[in-house]
Order: C-alpha cells, then structure tokens, then sequence
C-alpha cells in the first residue's frame, strides 16, 4: 500500500470512528429521560426517582460484565469487527425497548437497556483507542478524541430535547411508546453505520487482531489503576448532573423545560470540547482536567449554597422561549463545560505508555463506566429527600478526579515491557 493510499485510509478510519462516537451518546441518553417516563408509572415519588434512574443503572452496568470481555474482543479480533457486533448489540438493544413499550413490560425494558449497554461499552473500548492510536498518543491522540466527542456532545443534547418535546410538560399517562419516533431513528441509524462499516476498509492499528504475549497485567500500572477509578466516578458525574438537574426542575417548570435546560447541559458540553478540540494539541491533558476540575466543585458548591435565592432567565423550548430558573439550575448546566474534556484526557492519561496494553486496558477502563449507573443511582437516593444536596455527590467524585491529574495520573511503571 503506498503511502498515499494509507493516508486516506487512516482518514476514513478516523471519520468512522467520529461517528461512532455520535451513537454512543445516541444510546446513553436515552436511558435518562426514557427511564423518567417509566418512573412515573411508580405512585410513591421516592420510588419513582429510584425507579427512574434504575434504567440508566442496568445501562451503565453493562459495562461491569462486558469492560474485560469486550478488551479481550479487541485484542483477539480487531477494531472492525469488534464495531461491528457492537452496532449489532446497539439495534438489537433498541428493538428490545420497542418491543417494552408495545408489552408495557419495565422488565423488558431493563433488558433492553442492557444490552444498549453491551453496545456502548464495546464501542468505547473501539473508538478510545483506535483514535488515541491513530494520532499516535500524547496531545495529538487527545486532540482527536475531543474531535469525536463534540459529535457525541452533538446528539447528547439533542436526545433529551426531542424526548422532551415529544412527551410535553407533563408525565402523567405518557409511556415509551410516546417517544418511538426516537427508537425508530436510532434502530434506523444503527442499520445504516453498520452497513456502511461492513463496506468500508478500515485501518487497523499495528498488531490487531494478533495474538500477543503478556508478560504483566495492565493492573501493574498504577496510572492505569488509579485512572479506572477516575473513571468510574467521571462518567457518574457526567451522567448524575444532568439527570438530577431534571428531577430538580420538572415540579416547578415542568418536564419538557427541564428536559431542555438538561439538554443545554450537553450542549454546553459540545462548546467546550470544540475549543478542547483546538486546544488539545498544545495544552496537556493533565492541564485540562486540573482548571476543568477545579470550576465545576466550584459551580457545584455554589448551586448548594444559592439554590432558588436568586432567578435567572433560560430558555425552555426550541423556540427559545425563556423562562425564569433558580440560579442553581445555571450554575449546574455551566458544569457541561467543565466536564466535556474529562472523558478524553482521563482515558489520555491512564492509557498513555501503555504499548501492547492498550487494548486489553481499554476494557479494564470500559468495565469501569459502570459508575454511569451507581453514582447517579446514589445521587438519585439522596434527592428524593433533597435535590441540591445531593450534588454533594458529584462534588466528591471530581474531588477524586482533580487528585488524579494532579498526582495520580504519572506513569511510575516505565520499567514494564510494553513492546
């Protein structure tokens, strides 16, 4: 192959990969707002915050049971084929869920979002890598990932609108099938990537899909080790502002708005891995995470401590219709920013010097994402009695994550065999 030829390759590679990014977020959303919808089917209001959020943990718990597994895909398999049966997974998941709403079965459901889980987890552990690879480490691998997940920003903020305007203000007597427009496009998006990935020659990192002999475990890197947890409570974090934001909002402003004030959230999320995007190649990934990590305990106290002392204006509907918020319900969407570059630069930082490990590192971290589901699970607890105080949640687990870029994320082990 002529140098030529494997450039536009390695270009294809990295726009597939972008869009697979997109479909992650496609199916991790859902889990949220459509987990809120089975909620209300629950008379007890503590239940239903349970029970809403139960959903997003049998998404995120995926990752539990399929983090080493899907490592162990990728190392034995490939990138290709390892997206491939993900997508597979990805439809499948979304057909499930249909089929739940069509049934009125919860249970169904929860499988359903299971196997969305399946779907995301093995994506991640495709998509991380493969383009950390491609820019071959460092900053430049950094810059690509936050490239990819402006996109995934992109359809994180579109979900919860769309489901938002699709059930209107009010949850009373909706169920799932009231959002099947939002299945159908997602079953429908799978269909088509996973026709246009079978077709389309992809450029497989060097020594994928070979058999490789390890000498130590991953585990041996402390960076790693210390990264995974970084993780698990990152991904919480993500996911748990967001979705307490709505339980926060919806008594007093109603669903549809809040689902929109939570969409603006990852929206905000978009903003700041775009200018992460232009950054990334000249400021470190440590750098990032430390500024990032520092304002959103900020935020996050300060939305505690203000709550509905003063009132903004915000915008409630894609008309742009504004409305006026707590003060706090500002201060935590202004947290989109901050942890739209913390994926990437954590995954940056526990991977990094890794050489043969990396793919099998990849699905120790992807097991890890399971904090997706069990930090918001435990925010959810703590706001049914008080939505604001539970914030007290994800301010620790950014505490963590601010620890780790300051000390935690330094390669100790460069005395391991990685080639």
């Amino acid at each position: 192959m002529s140098q030529k030829q494997s450039k536009s390759l390695t270009v294809i590679t990295i726009i597939a990969m972008m869009f697979l990014y997109a479909m992650i977020s496609l199916v991790t959303n859902l889990a949220a707002p459509v987990g809120k919808i089975w909620g209300e089917s629950f008379t007890d209001p503590a239940q239903a915050e349970r029970m809403g959020m139960l959903g997003n943990l049998f998404n995120f718990l995926a990752y539990l049971i399929m983090g080493i597994p899907a490592g162990n895909i990728l190392a034995k398999f490939g990138y290709k084929k390892t997206a491939l049966a993900a997508i597979a997974l990805g439809f499948i998941g979304m057909a499930v869920q249909w089929v739940s709403g069509a049934m009125s079965s919860f249970a169904i459901y929860l499988f359903g979002a299971l196997l969305g889980g399946f779907c995301v987890c093995m994506l991640n552990t495709v998509v991380n890598p493969m383009l950390n690879l491609l820019g071959g480490g460092g900053n430049r691998g950094n810059q690509l990932n936050m490239i990819g997940g402006t996109l995934n920003s992109l359809t994180a903020s579109l979900t919860p609108m769309l489901v938002g305007a699709l059930i209107g203000q009010s949850l009373v007597g909706k169920t799932i099938s009231d959002v099947n427009i939002v299945l159908y496009i997602a079953m429908g998006i799978f269909a088509l990537v996973f026709l246009i990935l079978w077709l389309t020659p992809l450029a497989e990192p060097e020594g994928a899909g070979q058999q490789v002999t390890y000498e130590r475990s991953p585990w041996a890197f402390r960076h790693l080790t210390l990264g995974v947890i970084a993780i698990f409570f990152y991904v919480g974090v993500e996911i748990g502002i967001p979705a307490t934001l709505i339980s926060y909002l919806t008594p007093t402003a109603g669903f549809a708005a809040a689902g929109f004030v939570a969409g603006l959230y990852w929206l905000l999320m978009l903003v700041g891995r775009t200018v992460g995007s232009f950054i990334g190649g000249k400021v470190s990934s440590r750098t990032m995470v430390t500024v990032v990590a520092s304002l959103a305990i900020a935020l996050m106290v300060a939305a505690m401590l203000l709550g509905d002392s003063l009132k903004v204006m915000l915008p409630t509907s894609w008309a742009f219709e504004m409305a006026s918020m707590p003060v706090a319900a500002l201060l935590i969407m202004l947290c989109g920013l901050c942890t739209s570059v913390m994926w990437t630069s954590i995954f940056n930082m526990a991977t990094e010097g890794l050489g043969k490990y990396t793919a099998k590192a990849s699905g120790i971290f992807m097991m890890m994402v399971v904090g997706g589901g069990v930090v918001p699970y435990i925010q959810s607890v703590v706001a049914a009695h008080n939505c604001l105080i539970s914030y007290i949640v994800p301010v620790l687990g950014v505490a963590f994550i601010l620890y780790y870029a300051l000390w935690g994320s330094k390669n100790v082990n460069k005395d391991i065999k990685i080639d």
